[in-house]
């Protein structure tokens, strides 16, 4: 089986995208199907050894439909030319679409204005009648909606010949219908007026309904285009971050070459002001990069020589050098495009609901307008004869056929969902798929695992305490410091950092020794100092028992066999910690602390950020255990973890949030990756996801509200009770509205502020 996403060429509607699936699922060797009307893409998995490009073509081709191969970015810059002819030719697209509303508006604003002042003039005396004759101003409509038919609204006819050959109906069938009937209707009593008289047909013509529909359908068309391309900007800010060019150092030369040519390993030059083209590693200089485009971090982050670096990102100051380590689609950015490329083309399980209405709702649409062609015919004939009853059955049935729009329906969860999914990239929130977005709406058990999600998951030195009157904890440091500068102890080295950090030198020592599991040695001065673990006898002495019981690790100075004083070590906690818990429980939300340390220690630190509740001692193995038992107890649960070691629990959530840095491979896993580990996005996320499901419900109510209340009024439900009957006109406006409001409404989360 492969996975491949394809263009879909030929799809505008909600209809269209239920055709497509439904055609398609019916292949043999077609295991998935996921057609996505906003970014007119088609997800397939497939049997690649049965099937190929050319023979799912020949499956839709005859309904009006192709499919393009999108290629995966095997570049750096590949996501950037793939997107930019996208664009271009969606933007070509759109302007031929402006040229057709640019002659079709001006053209249905007139004769909308003509049809006001005709009917105006009826009701009211103080307006006085068109200075036209209605049969010369007849035969101007005719002339105008001939044109608008056949040539302006050639796609919807194409929509009706698509029905007649293949049974597949889409939105352009039903605008077909109802505004050539109107217009075969209208011309048939114009040019043969024995036929008129036959049918004691009315005089009213619907050459200015078809022009007007036409129009105003056109413009709808446009407008919900152009709003569709604003839902993908996020995407395309992203690529537009990829740097074009490289400077690099190849046999002692500097060259600048375009980025897709950088090799791993290549030493690359970059100055102040300009993007990074790869990640890296610097190997010389130093620097303060802004990562605000990648991460979401507003703060610029000051690099050294050993630090890894983002493409993308943008030197602030200082020029330096670095290592090439990954490039094309192994860098972050890449990484980060395609992953928001694919959630935001992905489905939400409220869309179910949606594209089952979309697939039969076009074949519903044309019983019902037929249905109500006929009603109007017998029993109205009845009570208005059968001259007016046919003017109300026509004008019903087109109404009807205008009115009756899937693309709202098909409009509302997809564009929310890449808005939002585009929203929460920019704030450096990478969400893997639309299911994960909607459930961490409905949440309300946040775990959090301690260390690195809430801590910073390195030790540093802590706490100094001087045993000896003689002994300053500064110069306690110091002698600590001379000697662990020899280790590679993670321990040693954080006291070596703390040194550092007071700028504290470290002195000459001799007879250095590291005893594992111990401790280490040397002679200072002539002076034997060990630094080594508590044993058993010493572990009652106040002071350390309450350093242990806050879950640090503490060593022993001694001095010629004499303890001169204690260093404590532990896991500081994340700055905004406590913030960003507070920010959840102000939600409603309840905090929980999963990990291994012992109680004791574990509720110390839960208390320095305000968690109440605290689940300890447990293996990582059974961490999924607990999210299990939590589960049981009817709690919808997050765990936020690195995404490594907690990757079971992770995974048993009903949403995993994994807390990595830019170049974590944690990117790749979760649900839900929070880039630079920031704690804070948790709430940032949830609010986010709750915002995006609001959404997606306002656009579903509106939708079916539309529809429901639309197609009886269209019908002339209204006519028996206060003699109201809604002009197709109207119908038109009303059609090219409701696609429109809905996308615009889920344009409304790109302000959110999170």
């Amino acid at each position: 089986m492969t996975t491949q996403t394809y263009s879909v060429k030929g799809m505008h509607c909600a209809s269209c995208a239920a055709i497509i699936t439904k055609k398609l699922s019916k292949v043999e060797g077609i295991k998935e199907v996921n057609v996505n009307l906003a970014t007119e893409t088609a997800k397939l998995e497939f049997d690649d050894n049965s099937l190929t490009s050319e023979a799912l073509n020949e499956v839709i081709n005859k309904y009006g439909y192709s499919l393009e191969v999108e290629q995966s970015p095997g570049t750096l810059l590949a996501p950037v030319s793939d997107s930019g002819k996208k664009r271009e030719e969606k933007e070509q697209e759109l302007h031929a679409q402006l040229r057709k509303v640019q002659f079709a508006l001006p053209v249905a604003l007139l004769v909308f204005l003509l049809m006001m002042w005709d009917i105006g003039s009826m009701f009211f005396h103080i307006i006085p009648h068109l200075p036209v004759s209605m049969e010369l101003l007849n035969i101007f409509f005719m002339l105008l909606s001939t044109w608008m038919v056949f040539r302006t609204g050639a796609p919807f006819l194409h929509g009706i010949v698509m029905f007649i050959r293949s049974g597949a109906a889409s939105m352009d069938t039903l605008i077909g219908i109802g505004t050539l009937t109107a217009y075969l209707y209208s011309a048939v009593i114009t040019l043969i007026p024995s036929v008129k008289q036959f049918l004691h047909a009315p005089d009213s013509t619907y050459f200015d309904v078809t022009i007007v529909v036409i129009g105003f359908v056109l413009l709808g068309k446009y407008l919900e285009a152009r709003s569709k391309m604003k839902t993908g900007e996020a995407i395309e800010k992203l690529i537009n971050l990829q740097a074009k060019s490289a400077l690099v150092r190849r046999s002692g030369v500097e060259i600048e070459i375009p980025v897709e040519q950088v090799r791993k390993g290549d030493t690359i030059i970059v100055k102040p002001g300009e993007k990074l083209p790869v990640d890296g590693i610097i190997t010389a200089g130093y620097s303060s990069i802004d990562e605000s485009m990648v991460t979401g971090e507003s703060i610029p982050v000051d690099k050294k020589v050993g630090d890894k670096v983002i493409g993308g990102t943008i030197n602030k100051q200082g020029a330096f050098t670095f290592t090439a380590s990954s490039v094309g689609s192994e860098t972050v950015l890449a990484r980060i495009i395609r992953m928001v490329e694919e959630a935001q083309g992905s489905k939400a399980p409220i869309q179910q609901i949606a594209d089952k209405v979309a697939g039969i709702f076009v074949p519903i649409v044309l019983v019902i307008a037929v249905l109500t062609f006929l009603i109007w015919l017998t029993v109205g004939t009845s009570y208005l004869g059968f001259s007016a009853s046919l003017s109300y059955g026509i004008m019903g049935m087109v109404g009807i056929l205008v009115i009756a729009c899937p693309c709202a329906l098909g409009l509302a969860t997809p564009t929310a969902i890449i808005v939002g999914i585009g929203k929460g990239a920019e704030y450096g929130i990478l969400i893997r798929n639309a299911e994960s977005l909607e459930k961490l709406s409905s949440i309300d058990t946040v775990v959090f695992d301690k260390t690195g999600t809430i801590t910073t998951g390195n030790p540093q030195v802590t706490d100094i305490i001087s045993l000896d009157k003689e002994r300053s904890v500064t110069s306690l440091l110091q002698l600590a410091a001379t000697i662990e500068n020899r280790s590679e102890h993670p321990l040693a080295q954080a006291i070596v950092e703390a040194a550092r950090k007071q700028q504290l030198t470290p002195g000459e020592i001799s007879d250095f020794k590291a005893r594992e599991g111990i401790g280490v040695s040397a002679m200072i001065n002539n002076t034997q100092v060990n630094i080594r673990r508590p044993i058993e006898s010493e572990k009652t002495m106040p002071e350390l028992q309450k350093l242990q019981e806050e879950g640090k690790t503490v060593v022993l100075i001694e001095e010629d066999g004499r303890c001169t004083g204690l260093i404590a070590l532990g896991d500081t906690v994340k700055s905004h910690a406590r913030e960003a818990v507070a920010s959840l429980q102000r939600k409603g939300l309840q905090v929980i602390m999963l990990t291994g340390d012992n109680l004791p220690a574990a509720r110390f630190m839960a208390k320095q950020v305000g968690i109440d509740e605290v689940i300890a001692e447990v293996l990582p193995r059974n961490k999924a255990k607990k999210i299990r038992e939590l589960q049981a107890q009817g709690r919808k649960v997050v765990m936020a973890g690195d995404g490594i070691n907690d990757a079971p629990a992770l995974a048993q959530a009903d949403v995993g949030i994994a807390m990595a840095t830019g170049t974590d491979v944690a990117i790749e896993s979760a649900g839900i990756t929070l880039l630079k580990g920031d704690i804070n996005k948790v709430a940032q996320a949830i609010t986010l996801s709750r915002a995006t499901m609001r959404v997606i419900r306002q656009n579903l109510f509106w939708a079916f509200i539309y529809n429901i209340i639309g197609i009886p009024l269209a019908a002339g439900a209204l006519f028996p009770f206060w003699g109201i009957f809604l002009n197709p006109v109207f119908s038109g406006l009303a059609m090219a509205g409701s696609s429109v409001s809905v996308v615009s409404n889920s344009l409304r989360l790109k302000g959110k502020r999170l």
